[in-house]
Parts: structure tokens; sequence; C-alpha cells
């Protein structure tokens, strides 16, 4: 059964980090953003686990930070044929994130009709995948959500068109405290970046990104920490 939803704009609702694990995860964080994560849950459908920390600001103002890892006790619930959201089991991904660490890989938009969404992007011949119900339990009660996962579970280009999600009556900033991170800008260089701008103004979301044309793919985020300002930059696997 789908939560009720409460409408909102189409915007960036969270950053992805993967780690090969949450402690080699949470440790990252710390010596990068000068934070500790402590918020987060388990994906019994994608065997998967989570830290989450919010990073709204008056650029973003719901947004927050996913770290992400493999959850090595829990078997997806998924088909066994069926691959995990974001790439994660990526045999390439998985060795630049053994090789340069936890790094910036996606990022996920929030739009109030995300069946509505999949369609201006099937009108792009772009396909975001299936549309999935998903949930898991905090101390707040059930956050629901539905989500677009492709069974070959890619990103798609590079990382950098996001994948789409629809919260149920709950969002997870709704009880996530400042961390004392704030996201000031999310940019995302393509050798396409014409057709990656048709996609993010079809889903509404092209006030809240910067699209630039490069010859390496690339999701670049500012922003604003108790260590200063940092730019988490993703490492593309021509490098």
């Amino acid at each position: 059964m789908t939560a009720s939803t409460t409408q909102h704009a189409p915007c960036v609702d969270h950053l992805v980090v993967l780690a090969a694990d949450l402690a080699s995860g949470v440790a990252w964080c710390e010596r990068t953003l000068g934070i500790t994560p402590t918020a987060g849950g388990e994906h019994p459908l994608m065997g998967t686990h989570n830290r989450i920390f919010n990073v709204s600001s008056p650029a973003h103002p719901r947004a927050y930070l996913e770290i992400i890892a493999i959850n090595p006790g829990a078997p997806k619930a998924i088909p066994t044929s069926a691959r995990r959201w974001f790439d994660m089991d990526d045999a390439n991904l998985q060795a630049q994130v053994a090789q340069h660490g936890p790094q910036l890989i996606h990022w996920v938009a929030s739009v109030p009709d995300v069946a509505a969404a999949c369609t201006a992007l099937s009108a792009l011949d772009m396909d975001r995948g299936a549309v999935i119900t998903a949930s898991r339990p905090t101390p707040h009660g059930l956050l629901q959500w539905q989500i677009t996962v492709r069974d070959d579970g890619l990103r798609l280009m590079d990382g950098c068109l996001p994948t789409l999600i629809q919260w149920g009556a709950a969002h997870p900033c709704d009880s996530l405290p400042a961390s004392g991170v704030q996201l000031e800008q999310l940019a995302l260089q393509h050798p396409q970046a014409a057709t990656l701008q048709a996609a993010c103004t079809a889903v509404g979301v092209a006030a809240s990104v910067l699209v630039t044309p490069g010859t390496a793919p690339s999701l670049s985020a500012q922003l604003r920490t108790p260590r200063g300002p940092v730019t988490l930059t993703s490492v593309t696997s021509q490098e």
C-alpha cells in the first residue's frame, strides 16, 4: 500500500555516495566533511543499508546526503537476475570505490508525480526504469517512497541523469536535524549536455542543477561544511 503524498515541486532530493562498507563511509564523512552521520537504516528490497544527513540549504531546501553500501548480512529481496539500484553491482564501479574510496556517484530528484516524470523521459527515448515501492523503518515511523529502478541497475548517463523518487507522507529531512553541512550547488558535466539538459527540463529540475558540456562525465557537489568549503567530485572510469 502506498502512503498518501504531500505535493512538492521537483528538486534535488539527495546525493548518493557509494562506499565499500558503511564503516569506511562513515570514516570518509568524518575525514572529509567533519561530521559523523548517525541516521540511516536498511533496504531489505535491495540488500543495502545507509547513513544519511541533512544538507538542506536556501538553494536546496529539502536535500540530504546518503552514504550507501551493500549490506553483507542481508540478501536482497528482488530477483537474483535483477541488479541493485545505482549500479551498485557494477564491477567497474566497485573497483573505482576500492581504489579511490567512497565517492559521489549519483543523485536523486524528487518529483510530485513519478509516473508522469517517467513518461516525460520516455518522450525523449530515455527509459528510467520501472517504478517500485520501497520502505524502511525509522525511529520516527515508516518511510515509504516510489522510486525508478531499472532491472539492469543502470544509473544512466554516467550517473548524471537522476533517479526519480516520489515520497509518501514523510520525508527524511522532516526528522533530520541540521548537520552543519549544506549543499550549495550541484553541477553536472557530460559530453551529451544538451540531452541531459533536456531531461532535467522534462522532469522539472533544470533550475536546480548546472549542466555543462565536457569530454568526461562528472558530478560535482559544492558543500559548505564545518571544515570550510568542500567539493565532492565523481571519479569516472576513464581515469
